[in-house]
């Protein structure tokens, strides 16, 4: 009796392979890509990453020479403290604060301003993208591209994040921005040449999805 079982199960699975065989040709994939993957590897990213990098090193470095300004402004005015009048210091450092909230303020603006202009680019990127991603679907005759951070489990050869990143590249490149990032605020405050903010810009701003 477990003898005929076996033989019946065998060939059950032999037809059930033989169905799946004939339908597999018919049958559409579902390819995967790593989104992250393709944007930091990209030449697109990187040209992102690298313009990102360089002018928050100019701003940092804008920062530590307004700061040392700064400094030694709030030095020279404790030194003439002694001999000024208190109605005429407390005038000056009223003005003085106001004036260093003023710059601070428009700091963080640029940085700000150089985040949302690599988020832009970003966007941008993906756009430029999504008909190369589209032509690969059709020439694959894949269903569908899921994004591999919404699938549990997956089988590498479905995934076409490298085959996407060296087509992008081929097609897109590095791409110069349309736009130059600003990093001037649009209503930035009447500051002093020689003084302008204390706080250092962080160069590596986290990434927004």
């Amino acid at each position: 009796m477990w003898r005929a079982f076996a033989c019946c199960v065998m060939l059950l699975a032999s037809a059930g392979g033989a169905a799946l065989a004939q339908q597999e040709p018919t049958m559409a994939p579902i390819l995967t890509l790593n989104q992250e993957r393709l944007y930091a590897n990209s030449l697109f990213g990187q040209r992102v990453r690298d313009d990102l990098a360089a002018a928050s090193a100019d701003l940092v470095a804008e920062n530590r020479r307004i700061e040392a300004a700064l400094v030694a402004e709030e030095g020279q005015l404790v030194t003439d403290r002694a001999t000024m009048e208190p109605a005429k210091f407390r005038e000056l450092a009223e003005e003085f604060d106001e004036r260093v909230t003023g710059i601070r303020r428009a700091q963080s603006e640029k940085r700000d301003a150089l985040q949302r202009a690599a988020d832009a680019e970003r966007t941008r990127f993906f756009e430029l993208a999504f008909p190369v991603l589209f032509a690969l679907v059709e020439e694959t005759g894949a269903l569908a591209i899921l994004n591999q951070n919404a699938v549990i489990l997956s089988s590498r050869a479905i995934d076409v994040t490298d085959q996407a990143i060296a087509r992008i590249n081929a097609e897109i490149g590095p791409a110069p921005p349309e736009v130059a990032p600003a990093t001037e605020p649009e209503t930035a405050p009447s500051l002093d040449p020689d003084a302008t903010p204390v706080d250092p810009v962080d160069p590596n701003p986290a990434p927004q999805d």
